[in-house]
């Protein structure tokens, strides 16, 4: 029997707002424990909570971006539960009545284009971190992260497999930073995701009893998650089993799931609507006032560059995935206007040397201007293809241009057609024996000559050059 997986995701997103959703702490990460904390994130009596603006704005802002609708009313609720990380014994979130629903966004798998719908987004206070002593039996609490806000994106179960969900993710996490509300950081947990997971037999439209997967902290860990996952539940039916619903823990170096906790019915959270908090009313203009600047966003960006660049689907793409990248992409070509070769040098060698060193598109050590300069060497044929490689590894080493690596190593591009013509006559008397199965029909051979006169002249031969004039003197 072919079974098919229902999938839903749960990505909670920390805002980049400068102080906490309802006081004024700071949100800054990486701050000695419990030193960004007041009586209003601990939750001491007597305190009321203040809402931010800006964590609304910011909200409304993702909102937008995913199609949904705003509600004209929400309300603030609270989330009863009791945890070591969290002061008040609730956290303040939105239930019934949340900011915004009913949106979508688009993803692309394997060159097909689907739909994803959004059930809702809500926002919600952060609890804090337990941090478990690895050799005693203690683990101790850090409240600083307390009160940061959070908005919580749930989608619809239109997820079929692990890649349309690692594709979801990484459109969310695109969207957020364009917005330049979040910075998707999965490592430092200000872009989390629990996964809803379930089979069923194709073709029948009951869903099956589902897990939820936690401790997924990097896009591939989900994917991995979720594949693991799936064969799990499917391994269990066909052997006549049933699958349990529970809470189950990734564990990235077994590559299993294993079960947390069970979870036969929902938690009862005991909601009820904050009484500190008044209703939140948002007006129209408000919501315009927003919408008017917002940025081009990703499924926008990929279309313009398309249809004003002529570059493949799959380029645009991987050059729209970050606001940041885009903006170096557009900066070359408007120095370098031949899109395509710009394209396959910042995809190849420009994030090839980024990945190396784990270094951010901003902290690229080639900018735009100089990567334009060295693909203009390349174009008025002072160097070649194969040089310039070369000179872009030193680009990156030393922070040089482009200009003053290749004087520096004598790498100006050979095109006297004498000179290479003596390297060509030179390698074809060294190769008589080539030469002769080549004239006997191994043509292949023409690139093993290309080579060996490249490394003749220690790749400095213009190559277009060497190719006529090897064709002639084989031929001839």
């Amino acid at each position: 029997m072919n079974y098919e997986a229902i999938i839903g995701l749960e990505v909670h997103a920390q805002l980049l707002t400068k102080t906490k959703i309802f006081c004024g702490c700071s949100t800054e990460f990486g701050a000695p424990p419990n030193t960004h904390t007041c009586a209003v994130c601990l939750g001491m009596p007597g305190v009321l909570p203040v809402l931010n603006r800006k964590v609304v704005d910011y909200t409304i802002r993702m909102a937008l971006a995913t199609n949904c609708t705003i509600a004209r009313e929400s309300r603030f609720a609270r989330k009863n539960y009791f945890y070591p990380d969290l002061p008040k014994g609730y956290q303040i979130s939105q239930y019934e009545l949340p900011i915004a629903e009913h949106g979508h966004v688009f993803i692309e798998v394997n060159g097909n284009r689907k739909r994803i719908g959004i059930t809702r987004i809500h926002m919600e206070e952060d609890a804090g971190k337990l941090i478990h002593d690895p050799y005693r039996p203690v683990s101790i609490v850090d409240f600083n992260r307390t009160g940061v806000p959070l908005i919580e994106i749930v989608s619809e179960p239109d997820i079929r497999t692990s890649e349309e969900a690692g594709a979801y993710l990484r459109q969310l996490r695109a969207i957020l930073r364009y917005l330049e509300i979040c910075d998707g950081n999965m490592e430092e947990g200000s872009f989390r995701c629990d996964a809803n997971v379930s089979v069923r037999p194709v073709g029948t439209d009951t869903f099956g009893t589902r897990t939820e997967l936690k401790n997924m902290n990097s896009f591939k860990h989900v994917e991995n998650a979720l594949a693991y996952e799936i064969r799990r539940q499917k391994a269990i039916i066909e052997d006549g089993g049933k699958v349990v619903q529970e809470t189950r823990l990734w564990d990235p170096d077994k590559g299993v799931t294993a079960s947390m906790r069970g979870k036969e019915e929902a938690h009862d959270y005991r909601y009820f609507p904050d009484p500190d908090l008044l209703p939140l009313v948002i007006d129209e203009g408000w919501v315009e006032e927003i919408r008017s600047t917002l940025p081009e966003l990703p499924d926008e960006k990929q279309a313009r560059f398309i249809e004003a660049y002529e570059i493949p689907s799959y380029d645009a793409q991987v050059l729209t995935s970050s606001r940041a990248l885009a903006d170096y992409f557009e900066a070359c070509v408007k120095r370098f206007p031949s899109p395509k070769t710009v394209s396959n040098w910042v995809m190849g060698s420009v994030l090839g040397a980024l990945k190396a060193e784990n270094k951010t598109i901003e902290e690229s050590p080639v900018p735009p201007e100089r990567l334009a300069e060295l693909l203009r060497l390349i174009d008025s044929g002072v160097i070649s293809g194969k040089i310039a490689k070369t000179v872009f590894d030193e680009m990156v080493s030393s922070g040089k241009p482009p200009e003053t690596i290749v004087q520096e190593k004598g790498l100006v591009q050979v095109t006297d057609a004498d000179a290479i013509a003596d390297a060509v006559k030179q390698v074809l008397a060294d190769h008589a024996k080539e030469v002769s199965d080549y004239k006997a029909g191994k043509t292949k051979l023409f690139g093993f000559f290309v080579g060996q006169v490249m490394k003749a002249t220690r790749g400095k031969a213009n190559p277009k050059m060497v190719n006529e004039i090897l064709k002639r003197m084989l031929e001839g």
